[in-house]
């Protein structure tokens, strides 16, 4: 099975590739190494998979609709997995004009190049819990209404939904997208908040807690991710949406404690407002892709903040 895994030098992306190669398949990356982190990270994320024959890596820009096109068209891929974005809530305040650019034209361009050639691939995308915006009804279903987002980030991917069902409609393309709920684990991407703080609390720097730690987030862990990212492509067939979540929110101060409580070093808490576009929980209900993907998260909090711990003291050389 050949895959486009756009984005794929990024977080989950690259653990993407590595279970792909890991599977039998073929790869063919696609990242243009977005300076919102550092290249470098990025390259060490993909240097066990591009040792491997078969998998390769294309630089450019999503946009690049003529690259895409000749790309899709040179491959003929099974499979595209379109996971790069601009990503976070808060940049996309401060920056909505990009985000729109990249994270709707972006993903027009590659539906566009995938629905030129027959036969047609699956094509499976990245949404995210931030289409839910605010709710105070969990858990959060797949059926529910999704028009009132709370960032330019979370309008994007609504967006993007939207977008991918007409590709389906008109031209027959089978896609799914999946609603990620704050994934987590080695790789993760340096501004999220579990890498963050594991930095600052190794430190003992303070950590800065935005609001009075009861905001709950429904932290999955990436190996759980990916699974439920193979098991899309493997039965895309139609139009579908899929929560990928682990059914479990935990409040913002129990994660804090875990995360100290595993490097054995104490959180000095640096009270703080909450920030504009946050939300006070995500919580999936991911009975629909038990049921049609055979989903089942598999790590429990505590022991993917252990699993992603012992990758950061890998990597960055430091000990108990």
């Amino acid at each position: 099975m050949t895959t486009i895994v756009t984005g794929g030098a990024g977080f989950i992306g690259s653990n993407l590739v590595d279970r792909l190669l890991a599977d039998g398949g073929e790869v063919i990356v696609v990242d243009n190494f977005d300076p919102f982190y550092p290249r470098a990270e990025k390259e060490a994320n993909l240097a066990d998979a591009l040792a491997q024959p078969r998998c390769r890596l294309e630089e450019l820009d999503i946009r690049d609709s003529e690259s895409a096109a000749r790309l899709v068209d040179s491959v003929r891929p099974d499979a595209i997995v379109h996971l790069a974005a601009c990503a976070g809530v808060r940049p996309s305040i401060a920056d909505p004009r990009r985000y729109a650019d990249v994270n709707v034209l972006g993903t027009i361009a590659w539906l566009e190049a995938a629905t030129r050639f027959t036969p047609l691939p699956r094509f499976v995308y990245a949404s995210s819990s931030s289409v839910y915006g605010v709710r105070d009804d969990p858990p959060f279903r797949e059926s529910d209404p999704v028009d009132h987002p709370v960032s330019p980030y979370a309008a994007t991917k609504h967006s993007c939904e939207l977008m991918a069902y007409t590709y389906h409609h008109l031209r027959g393309l089978p896609v799914t997208g999946l609603r990620f709920f704050t994934a987590y684990g080695p790789r993760n991407r340096p501004d999220l908040a579990i890498a963050r703080f594991t930095r600052l609390i190794d430190r003992g720097e303070p950590v800065p807690m935005f609001g009075d730690g009861s905001t709950r987030r429904d932290y999955t862990y990436i190996d759980d991710i990916v699974d439920g990212v193979v098991r899309a492509v493997e039965r895309c067939s139609s139009a579908s949406i899929y929560n990928l979540g682990r059914s479990d929110p935990i409040p913002l101060g129990e994660m804090i404690a875990t995360i100290a409580e595993v490097l054995g070093r104490p959180a000095p808490i640096q009270q703080m407002p909450e920030q504009p576009g946050d939300v006070r929980q995500t919580f999936a209900d991911i009975s629909l892709a038990s049921r049609e993907l055979g989903y089942r998260p598999r790590v429990p909090f505590r022991e993917g903040i252990r699993r992603y711990v012992a990758w950061y003291r890998s990597t960055t050389g430091r000990s108990d």
